[in-house]
């Protein structure tokens, strides 16, 4: 194995990421994790939110950057605001509950209290502070917050690339995720399971749009639920796996839906089983658009590091420490489609709830690939699969087979190259 490097002496990245082979130590090295909680997670675009999550002024909800908890609040003029939960006298966390409406934040410490938007109010016996310039003893703010169709994310460096350059093409997937709503929004308000594995972070980032397991490691589930899932992740299908770059991937399974013709088979059902969602569908968009859209069906697309839109969840993936992950998962739900938001429930709960197959499946892959990256010999692990098929598509991203780790690839090069620059 690549031993552990110092800081003085940091990883080759180029010796351990070699375009179709990764080192076993990148899952679990521990200064590896700390380099990329620098690089990536505390420099880079991260999701942390939604605003429908805090619908109206004055709620708050804690969300996380990495391992890092921050609340992000809305302010009494709307604004959104990320706050660390840390108070800057003696560190204490001032926010310990996880979501509620508050115009203030008291520490429990030692009573200092804050804004919702993060300013000092004031503290207990202040001439003991005769002096001190209270502008600079608010709630630490995260550097960078901005939203992009309703979801909202952050960047803890005051400098870098736009979240309009790091999003690139998945804004297209943002968007045509919001247009399966007749009102053209997306709402967060079912509530979040939290999963938590023994397994490094990205190991879970790869499997989201990895196109080769599910015939395998969720067969019995497609089996007992007579599910045509599998049909999508066959070697016959029609779907491809895309590389979309800055380490943006996805399954698109349009081809196969598109093939079939028929509304609304994305989601197992059709059209005339939801009467409300279709009228209001062709009310808003016209008849051909809806349908086109109500074909298409939702994305399934890893926005890298940490947001995958799964169809009808999304999943938000928050890395504790190198080998230790937290997958927070909820079902979507879309303005003005009642109907759809009850079977979008209901399906989440059956297929990733507590008692659902489907995550617990991926959930053992993740903490048995885990183990077994500890051990030595092959050092590398390989992801070579459809490298000889891969292709340009008409917009001029890498694309392969549906089974192909064209995804795999493309956030390894991503990887690399965060981590290269930092």
């Amino acid at each position: 194995m690549v031993p552990a490097q110092a800081a003085a002496n940091p990883p080759n990245w180029d010796q351990l990421v070699q375009g179709d082979h990764v080192h076993g130590s990148l899952y679990t090295d521990p200064a590896i994790f700390q380099a990329e909680l620098a690089a990536i997670w505390f420099r880079t675009w991260v999701y942390v939110g939604h605003e429908s999550e805090v619908a109206n002024a004055n709620d708050y909800i804690v969300k996380s950057i990495g391992p890092e908890p921050v609340i992000m609040t809305r302010a009494k003029d709307g604004a959104i605001h990320l706050l660390h939960n840390r108070c800057p006298h003696r560190g204490n966390r001032v926010c310990v509950t996880d979501h509620g409406s508050a115009r203030s934040f008291t520490c429990p410490y030692h009573g200092w209290t804050f804004a919702n938007d993060g300013a000092l109010k004031g503290y207990p016996f202040p001439s003991g502070y005769e002096g001190a310039d209270r502008s600079q003893l608010g709630l630490g703010r995260v550097a960078r917050v901005q939203s992009y169709r309703g979801f909202v994310f952050a960047s803890m460096a005051a400098e870098g690339p736009t979240l309009e350059e790091h999003l690139g093409a998945a804004m297209k997937s943002i968007d045509a995720l919001c247009e399966t709503s007749p009102e053209g929004e997306v709402q967060i308000t079912a509530g979040f399971l939290k999963h938590k594995v023994k397994s490094n972070w990205k190991f879970l980032v790869e499997n989201e749009t990895d196109g080769y397991h599910p015939s395998f490691v969720h067969a019995s589930i497609f089996e007992v639920a007579q599910s045509g899932i599998g049909t999508l992740y066959s070697s016959d299908s029609t779907a491809v796996s895309r590389d979309f770059g800055n380490g943006h991937t996805e399954n698109d399974l349009r081809p196969e839906f598109r093939k079939r013709d028929v509304p609304m088979s994305w989601f197992g059902t059709t059209a005339e089983k939801l009467p409300e969602y279709t009228a209001n569908m062709n009310a808003a968009y016209g008849e051909e658009k809806a349908r086109k859209i109500m074909i298409d069906g939702t994305p399934h697309i890893m926005i890298f590091p940490n947001l995958f839109i799964a169809e009808i969840q999304i999943f938000v993936i928050q890395p504790l420490s190198v080998n230790e992950t937290v997958q927070h998962v909820t079902a979507l739900q879309f303005k003005g489609t009642p109907d759809l938001n009850r079977r979008l429930r209901q399906q989440t709960m059956g297929s990733v709830g507590p008692a659902g197959f489907l995550l617990a499946d991926d959930a053992e892959m993740y903490e048995r690939t885990q183990l077994g990256v500890q051990s030595r010999n092959p050092e590398y692990l390989f992801l070579g699969r459809g490298k000889h098929r891969e292709r340009r598509d008409e917009s001029g991203f890498l694309i392969g087979d549906a089974t192909d780790e064209t995804p795999s690839r493309g956030i390894w090069r991503h990887y690399r190259a965060l981590m290269e620059a930092a």
